[in-house]
């Protein structure tokens, strides 16, 4: 099979195609024939800075959508033909996703609705699954489903990115009434397309002003991309015993609480990365997940905000490029035709 690998960590240069033997599942895998793969910042990360392990080699990516081919002993749940999406794939182990066939433990391998692309498919797995867990980090919703969130108030940091997308996408779908953050006219068409009720250009708007006239009594709950930047925004907005999701330190390292006035909101700070959820919020994410797809309330395209960019697997490098100099929407890898 044709995989893309890596023996070093370094800029995209250090990955090549290759052709490696057709690897077996073991008890409790399966493996997979990726048709779409999807790429995200870990992957360039990984690549960069860590093998992620003490592998001689590795092939990158988390994402992909595809075909289950072949069976291990002891599996339950899922057969030769099955359609299925992928969680964490290269986590903990060197096969990941930028290749014709995969093997996995069943706990990162998602039944995919008949309704769902491939596309749609390989651009789940880290972005939606971040998404679910900071929508249920808050108070009172522990799991997403219509009517959840119903009554609240949710605010997205960065709603043009590919976690804020799926953040508006699953909140609009769990009834809330979501805001977005965004710093230029041509993001707030995307996060209007990904459903978004609200939008704040933080650079022209005053954000907090904006905010509170939207949410007198604060917002709920806040998706943060960047904790450094806006942590005090976040307190200012939020209502008593609201919760700031972050996922991410876009903007800093480093973030400077206003002590008094979070705790005298009872704020809740809540910390997420899917490589240390646990396997309890991980099956809830994918249970929940594939609900809004097959109900139709997760998409991805330009015409919900989120442009699809696709490379073949030859230019795994040019997608990781892409992915790192910051390309707007999904960056996918044509592995096989559906």
């Amino acid at each position: 099979m044709r995989a893309v690998v890596y023996s070093q960590t370094g800029p995209s240069s250090v990955l090549s195609v290759e052709e490696r033997p057709l690897p077996e599942p073991g008890p409790g895998e399966v493996r997979v024939r990726v048709v779409r793969a999807g790429v995200n910042p870990t992957d360039w990360k990984f690549r960069a800075t860590a093998m992620n392990g003490p592998w001689d080699e590795v092939v990158p990516g988390q994402d992909a959508a595809g075909v289950v081919d072949a069976v291990g002993e002891g599996v339950e749940g899922f057969d030769v033909g099955d359609r299925v999406w992928t969680i964490l794939a290269q986590w903990a182990r060197p096969g990941g996703t930028a290749a014709e066939h995969t093997v996995l433990p069943t706990a990162c391998v998602v039944p995919l609705p008949d309704e769902a692309s491939y596309d749609l498919g390989a651009s789940l797995g880290v972005p939606a699954v971040t998404a679910h867990r900071a929508l249920t980090a808050g108070e009172g919703a522990s799991r997403l489903a219509p009517g959840t969130l119903a009554g609240s108030t949710v605010l997205v940091a960065g709603g043009a990115g590919a976690v804020g997308n799926a953040a508006i996408q699953l909140a609009v779908w769990a009834g809330a009434t979501v805001v977005t953050t965004i710093s230029s006219d041509e993001k707030a068409d995307l996060a209007r397309a990904a459903g978004a009720h609200h939008v704040v250009n933080y650079r022209t708007d005053d954000a907090a002003a904006r905010i509170k006239e939207i949410a007198p009594q604060g917002v709920d709950l806040v998706v943060e991309v960047a904790l450094a930047e806006n942590l005090a925004l976040d307190v200012e907005v939020l209502r008593n015993r609201g919760t700031v999701a972050y996922y991410a330190d876009n903007g800093g390292a480093e973030a400077t609480l206003p002590v008094r006035a979070s705790f005298a909101k009872n704020l809740r700070l809540q910390g997420l990365l899917l490589y240390t959820l646990g396997e309890d919020l991980l099956a809830a994410a994918a249970e929940d997940v594939s609900a809004a797809v097959a109900a139709g309330a997760l998409r991805v395209g330009a015409e919900v905000g989120v442009p699809l960019h696709h490379y073949p697997l030859e230019e795994t490098a040019a997608a990781h490029d892409a992915v790192e100099a910051g390309a707007v929407g999904k960056v996918l890898i044509d592995v096989a035709t559906d």
